[in-house]
């Protein structure tokens, strides 16, 4: 009958090496890579999992402890300062940074924790306490500040008020819209022509004189066009300059 071994699970193949040297209460400086590797692999090789992701990382820590056992094994590198190198370095430095993070998440979840015992109370001043201002003393506020001070602060004041007005722009005036209704303005102007009659002729100028802005002119003047040509009336000009004569068509 085989025996059922119960296997502590870790996060990641750091933890598991950290778990190892803090059980055999080695110095991580000075870590005994070949007894480490052993525990290493043995554990692994109990290790029960479908995720090939995860079992992805244990198995390339493992191929990282045998290359630095295998580089143990050999004479040591040297460095451009001439110093010998050794192999566990990279993997000390590693298990460092992870060993620090490790605790620090302790330490937040520590606090997390004794966050959850905190209560705070409401304020419950009254009302006339917390609307309390204490008075100004204007001797304070003032300090060294005389009539003079005030009248230069202010004269200072007013200028900057004033750079600020555009001197250009500012002496225009609103422009507002005139609001024109261009089918009503034709309206007007096709019952002004047919009250002339049929075939008879009047002056373009006064026809012009009825209107009160520079936008009826402007609608007068498209109406006109408009007319022309769809054949309801005909102009002529005897001489540059003079009267537009229009004529109804009958």
């Amino acid at each position: 009958m085989a025996i059922k071994v119960k296997l502590q699970m870790f996060e990641g193949p750091l933890d598991l090496l950290l778990h190892l040297i803090e059980k055999n209460k080695v110095d991580i400086y000075d870590i005994p890579i070949v007894e480490i590797t052993e525990q290493y692999l043995a554990y692994i090789r109990q290790m029960e999992t479908e995720d090939m992701n995860v079992m992805s990382e244990f198995l390339l820590m493992a191929a990282t402890l045998l290359e630095i056992k295998c580089r143990m094994l050999l004479p040591r590198e040297v460095n451009e300062e001439g110093e010998e190198e050794d192999p566990r370095e990279e993997l000390v430095r590693r298990l460092l940074e992870y060993k620090m993070y490790k605790y620090m998440s302790f330490e937040l979840k520590d606090r997390q924790q004794d966050g959850w015992k905190n209560y705070f109370k409401g304020p419950t001043l009254p009302q006339e306490v917390a609307a309390y201002q204490p008075p100004v003393d204007y001797q304070c506020l003032l300090g060294d500040v005389d009539l003079v001070r005030l009248q230069s602060i202010f004269q200072a004041t007013l200028k900057r008020q004033a750079d600020k007005i555009d001197p250009i722009r500012s002496r225009f005036g609103n422009i507002e819209k005139d609001e024109i209704n261009m089918e009503e303005k034709a309206e007007y102007i096709r019952n002004y022509i047919r009250t002339q009659g049929m075939g008879k002729s009047f002056s373009f100028r006064k026809l012009l004189e009825h209107q009160g802005n520079k936008g009826e002119l402007v609608v007068t003047f498209l109406t006109v066009l408009e007319m022309i040509k769809i054949g309801q009336i005909t102009i002529r000009q005897d001489a540059l300059f003079e009267d537009i004569i229009i004529t109804t068509v009958a």
